[in-house]
């Protein structure tokens, strides 16, 4: 005799179409930001803008990452995670096709702050809904398929916009900008199809503001940060780094393996998060790893180099989802919103910080590596954080 499945325990069908919605909304997490870069020379011919401006472009939404996670947890604890996420891509949407519509610099600038409070709500929203939509045997792999969404969103947004989007759109950087926001209207009405599960509590009863004593909502901050600072930093910088050697022509090349190495590590992470999740241990080994092949980075030149910063962005982005993946696990089903905010206020912080302290040194000194030796100093100064890290037992 067959059981009628319940609404708190999700058929298999549901539970992929589930998974498959986190994953699209993790994928918004990123293009809209990383299209930006491809973009940039064609918007910049177009409104005449400075070399700062184009390269706010880019640095921009990934400063309100770190401003806009605290409002995300409040509508969190006021509306719940589905409508928090739903708002956030509608606006994330608006925010970016917006840019496309852009008559100059700074419209194009207050559409991209816009689109970057959208995802920076996006963020501690998703790990909250997991709580709502998995049960606690697969919140390790939900938060694997959203960050593995995320980060094929950075390789689809760098990768894909000009060879392909912009074709299609006539080659107008305007149409190519709003070709990529339209989808993001469909993923938001697409959350609202799901029944979810029945869970204890109100949202309006909910806390909001990250708990700032919680000797962990630091810890889990600083070490985001470590990750976010060694993978865009070495981004930012990455052109200086091999231009001041005389290699920039492997620009291209070292960009797309960077970029790429993100998405290996979260298809290793759809396989291994329930094994690695809640293990300070492979956190600490991770950060080691990374920290050690972006030294070796800057000590070799040619595909050695580039074999090397591979691995440092496979292991810092392993990094981040086994941080990720963190708030919804140690957390209390009302409280994982407002952990996730105070990581991201935290992380994305020092992600934008970091690598910023580091170009002024360059700048000082004239060496673009001290650029990149900024963000190892910082993961050495860190480390004993990885190491000593000792998590809550998990909350089932």
């Amino acid at each position: 005799m067959t059981s009628k499945a319940s609404p708190s325990t999700p058929t298999a069908r549901s539970g992929l179409a589930l998974l498959a919605l986190l994953w699209l909304a993790g994928l918004y997490l990123r293009v809209p930001v990383l299209v930006a870069p491809a973009l940039a020379p064609f918007v910049a011919e177009d409104l005449g803008l400075s070399q700062a401006l184009t390269g706010a472009l880019t640095t921009l939404p990934v400063f309100m990452l770190a401003v806009g996670a605290m409002p995300g947890s409040l509508a969190i604890s006021r509306i719940g995670p589905r409508a928090t996420l739903a708002i956030a891509l509608v606006v994330t949407a608006l925010g970016s096709a917006l840019r496309g519509l852009a008559p100059e610099a700074m419209t194009l600038m207050a559409a991209s702050t816009l689109m970057g409070l959208g995802i920076a709500a996006m963020q501690p929203a998703l790990p909250a809904l997991l709580r709502v939509w998995l049960t606690p045997d697969r919140l390790a792999l939900g938060t694997a398929v959203y960050m593995n969404g995320m980060l094929m969103g950075e390789f689809i947004g760098a990768g894909v916009t000009l060879p392909v989007m912009m074709p299609l759109m006539d080659d107008s950087w305007r149409w190519t900008l709003i070709g990529w926001s339209v989808p993001a209207f469909l993923v938001a009405a697409a959350l609202f199809l799901p029944r979810e599960r029945v869970s204890g509590g109100t949202a309006e009863a909910d806390p909001w503001l990250p708990d700032w004593k919680n000797p962990l909502t630091w810890r889990l901050g600083v070490l985001l940060g470590a990750s976010g600072g060694l993978f865009f930093g070495t981004n930012a910088y990455m052109g200086n780094v091999l231009e001041q050697r005389g290699s920039l022509d492997a620009l291209d090349s070292a960009l797309f393996w960077l970029n790429l190495a993100q998405v290996a590590s979260s298809l290793i992470m759809l396989k291994m998060a329930r094994q690695w999740v809640g293990r300070p241990r492979v956190i600490f080994l991770m950060l080691m790893i990374a920290i050690v092949t972006l030294a070796l980075f800057l000590l070799t030149e040619g595909l050695t180099s580039i074999v090397f910063v591979f691995m440092m962005s496979f292991t810092a982005g392993i990094m981040l989802i086994l941080l990720v993946a963190l708030p919804p696990q140690v957390a209390r089903a009302g409280e994982t919103g407002r952990l996730a905010a105070g990581n991201f206020t935290i992380g994305y912080t020092l992600s934008f910080g970091v690598p910023m302290l580091g170009g002024l040194v360059a700048d000082l000194t004239g060496q673009a590596n001290h650029a990149v030796l900024a963000m190892l100093i910082y993961g050495l100064l860190v480390m004993p954080i990885a190491w000593t890290l000792q998590l809550p037992s998990r909350n089932h």
